[in-house]
This record gives C-alpha cells, structure tokens and sequence, in this order.
C-alpha cells in the first residue's frame, strides 16, 4: 500500500456561489463543505499527511475558528497563493518525505465516495498519475462569443474532470519546477504533467462526485451524501458538534 499525501485545495474565489460566502464553509446537513471533504481522508490507513490550503486573507480566520480542531484531526494549514497551481505548490512543501503518491482533491467536491478514492489511488500507484472523471452524457454544442451555435462536438472520449488527482510524488516534483509562465492556462493539475508529455490515466467517475459551484449545489450535495451510509469519524473530540 503506498503511502499518499493528499493536498485538499480550499483557495478559491467562489466567485460564482452568489454570496459573500466561501462556498467551502457553507454547511451542507449541518456541518461545512470543507471538513466533510476532509473527513474523505483523514482516517484512511494509506493517507499519512493531509494538509488544507486556505486563500491568505482567510488564514487567521481559520486559525482562530477552526485551529484547534485541525490539529487534532492532524491537519496542517497552508497558505495559499493567487493561482491554482501556485496553492497547490504551497501544499507540497507541505508534504512528508515518505509519502510515495500526492493526492490533490477540491475542497468543494465533499460528496466524492470512499470506492472513488480507492480506485484513483490504486491506479496512481500502477501508472504514476491518475485522475477521476465523468464521460460527458449530453449533446455538447460550440458557440460563438454572441451564443450562436458554430457546431455540434461528438461526445465520445470526452470527459469532465474531477478529483482527486493523483501523482507519484516525483511527477508533481518535476511538473512544479517546470511549470509553463502563464498559469491561467493551467486549470487543473493533471494538465501540469500534461505539459511535461507525462500520461495520465483516467478512473472513470460519475456526476455524483459533483464540485459546489453554486448555492443549489449545496443541496445537491446534502442529498446524495444522504443517500449514503454513514461513517463514523474517529479523529474528532466530544467538542466537535459545538466548534463547527
């Protein structure tokens, strides 16, 4: 069983979930989308380090709100920067030197189920880097900047990426210190060993593992871990109820 890292990814803007609100705090059945998320990993025998990168204007806020329970769930702290790539890199040299796999996962995707992880991780530690993704199921249209269709795109091998995704460590070494200079283009980090020619394998998923973008999503997501049966976490204290 290789040892995995994993570098959940809680940085961004939510610039589209319609509210001041990080979307990564916003409660789904009670308690935030960033600790059910965390919950995914931090009890699992294969994780040996799992680290949250925060944007830099919400690191004392979740130092003073969330501090004490992070630690005792054995969770380290990072602060992230202006990019994805940049806050991810920041999780990294976070990561311990006996961790053989890195493991990034959205913070916003809290509904990913355990038989997902078990999948991506295997195949990672098989091929070196592996991803989850949905096969698109719709009718997929191109359209012009003014919303007039241009052409319909065949579906086939066409996938919506998802996380986890999941690197040998030396991988995601190389592709950091090789990373292209506009980072913009860089939407996901499998497309960093993308752009080393590095082949990277997909689990296929499905679009229950869906990202909360948007405030109906948080409904979504409530149901379908509903749905689910329930686990209990063990690394969290008579106090946690109360702080979260």
């Amino acid at each position: 069983m290789s040892k995995v890292a994993v570098i959940v990814a809680a940085a961004g803007k939510s610039e589209r979930f319609g509210t001041d609100e990080r979307k990564t705090l916003a409660k789904v059945d009670g308690r935030p989308v960033f600790l059910r998320t965390l919950e995914k990993f931090i009890n699992r025998e294969d994780v040996c380090k799992t680290i949250l990168v925060v944007a830099p204007d919400d690191v004392e806020d979740f130092k003073q709100k969330f501090g004490p329970n992070l630690g005792f769930m054995g969770v380290a702290l990072v602060t992230g920067g202006a990019e994805r790539v940049e806050s991810v890199e920041a999780g990294f040299k976070a990561v311990p030197e006996d961790a053989e796999l890195v493991a990034v996962h959205d913070a916003a995707r809290p509904c990913v189920s355990d038989e997902m992880i078990d999948a991506v991780f295997a195949e990672a530690g098989k091929s070196g880097a592996a991803i989850l993704a949905s096969p698109l199921v719709g009718t997929i249209k191109r359209a012009t900047s003014e919303k007039v269709i241009e052409e319909t795109v065949p579906r086939e091998n066409l996938y919506e990426a998802q996380t986890p995704q999941v690197f040998r460590r030396d991988i995601l070494e190389k592709a950091f210190a090789e990373k292209p200079e506009d980072l913009s283009r860089i939407t996901d980090d499998a497309a960093l060993a993308e752009h080393l020619g590095i082949p990277v394998t997909i689990v296929e998923s499905d679009r229950t593992n869906l990202k909360i973008t948007t405030k109906s999503d948080v409904v979504l997501a409530a149901a379908i871990i509903k749905s689910r049966p329930t686990k209990a976490a063990s690394k969290f204290g008579a106090f946690e109820e109360a702080q979260w």
